[in-house]
């Protein structure tokens, strides 16, 4: 009894932040369906085991594999699927039928199956990715530092002179220590506002 023969199936994904679009091509080209899933685990379980019904998935692509597809092509890798990354999806299909998420899907699985203007890409599991995620929360933290700092300054700027000349430090740290100590400027609502709202800023920015 002869053994039946397992086709390979190419998987191209059109990648987004609430769901992925799947399709499945041949190995000559032959569409084969398309699967819209969700951007979870749970989405990229069933979006395998769906492409492998259809053969041997070996290969996958498709665009944002560090952002949007950053999930599923960790999982793919993982599966032990080559993933690549689409540099030039084939554009050719949509002339004729279109923009939609499953023609981009398609392009990025014809794209893979070509070879041509795809390549590896950067998975972001190891110590350079790790030390850009410190970098982008050291660069956000600086950022959010420097505009409390100014609100702050802004506030004691546009302040009474007396105010002004009681609190204002050429040196930041001096600034707002000065500000985190005081109590209140008087019984009015604009003053107790005021001084609660220069404390507020002051500890945001020391602490």
């Amino acid at each position: 009894m002869s053994r039946r023969r397992t086709i390979e199936v190419i998987l191209g994904v059109d990648t987004h932040l609430g769901e992925h679009i799947g399709v499945v091509i041949d190995s000559v080209e032959k569409y084969l369906s398309h699967l819209s899933v969700t951007t979870d685990s749970y989405g990229y379980h069933k979006l395998v085991h769906w492409a492998h019904s259809f053969g041997d998935l070996r290969r996958a692509g498709g665009k944002s594999t560090g952002t949007y597809g950053a999930g599923l092509a960790r999982f793919l890798t993982e599966q032990g699927v080559l993933v690549l990354e689409i540099n030039r999806p084939d554009r050719s299909m949509r002339r004729f039928r279109g923009k939609s998420d499953p023609t981009d899907a398609e392009s990025a699985a014809r794209t893979v199956l070509s070879g041509i203007d795809c390549s590896i890409p950067k998975l972001q599991s190891g110590p350079a990715e790790a030390m850009l995620i410190i970098s982008v929360a050291r660069r956000s933290t600086v950022k959010s530092r420097t505009q409390t700092i100014n609100q702050l300054r802004g506030l004691l700027i546009s302040a009474p002179d007396e105010i002004r000349s009681r609190l204002w430090k050429s040196n930041a740290a001096e600034c707002a220590k000065s500000c985190l100590r005081l109590r209140s400027f008087g019984k009015t609502p604009w003053g107790k506002t005021l001084a609660s709202t220069l404390r507020f800023l002051a500890k945001r920015w020391l602490y």
